[in-house]
């Protein structure tokens, strides 16, 4: 049985970009009700950045954790811990044609933590019952990188490359993957069948449970 904190269990969810980790999330948040479960997500506090040009946004690192308010992002988890709902505009990766919505988290018996750098952070590290990773082969995270950011975010393909050779990977060797060990469940998400993950994370999702339903009883 995995530890419980104060009748809350925290899965924190990690790995690579590319590697699958929003459909994960997708699929393990459709085993709760919406007043099981919350998802903070490390994307909405990024340092904001502004004015700057195609080029600035493209030779600017985002891939670093001093680019995390870290500070805040540790202080709306602690909120949400002790039973308080939490309003954070959320992160529009600097896309002017996006309009910027006010997310409100309430708090759950399951919290979700999700980013890139939350293994890397030790104060949120700590936190965390249940540690997951995702990663997927390396042409295989690139190639759902390109599709993304090309769609979602308007990035060049060029663009996309720049900063997969310059930040991405760089970042991965030196922020993500030492922590691959640390994890408590390692997930290898090559393929796009659904059936895969799925079952990955009604796992997770009964484990959560289970946990919450023994420290209960």
């Amino acid at each position: 049985m995995f530890p419980v904190r104060n009748k809350h269990f925290v899965i924190g969810v990690s790995g690579g970009s590319g590697s699958g980790k929003t459909f994960f999330l997708k699929c393990l948040l459709n085993h709760f009700n919406s007043s099981e479960v919350c998802l903070i997500s490390q994307d909405d506090y990024y340092f904001p950045v502004e004015g700057l040009t195609a080029e600035e946004n493209k030779l600017h690192n985002f891939d670093l954790p001093s680019a995390i308010n870290e500070k805040q992002f540790l202080d709306d988890i602690d909120a949400l811990l002790n039973g308080n709902t939490v309003y954070k505009e959320q992160y529009n990766f600097n896309n002017t044609k996006t309009k910027t919505q006010v997310l409100e988290i309430n708090p759950a018996s399951v919290i979700v933590i999700e980013g890139l750098f939350i293994f890397h952070f030790p104060e949120i590290f700590k936190l965390l019952d249940l540690k997951i990773f995702i990663e997927a082969d390396l042409e295989i995270a690139l190639q759902r990188r390109i599709n993304r950011d090309f769609v979602e975010r308007g990035y060049s393909h060029d663009d996309v490359l720049f900063k997969w050779q310059n930040h991405v990977i760089p970042a991965f060797n030196t922020y993500l993957l030492p922590y691959k060990q640390c994890a408590d469940k390692n997930i290898f998400n090559n393929s796009n069948v659904a059936e895969d993950i799925l079952k990955v994370a009604e796992e997770i999702s009964h484990i959560a449970k289970n946990s919450l339903k023994n420290i209960s009883q």
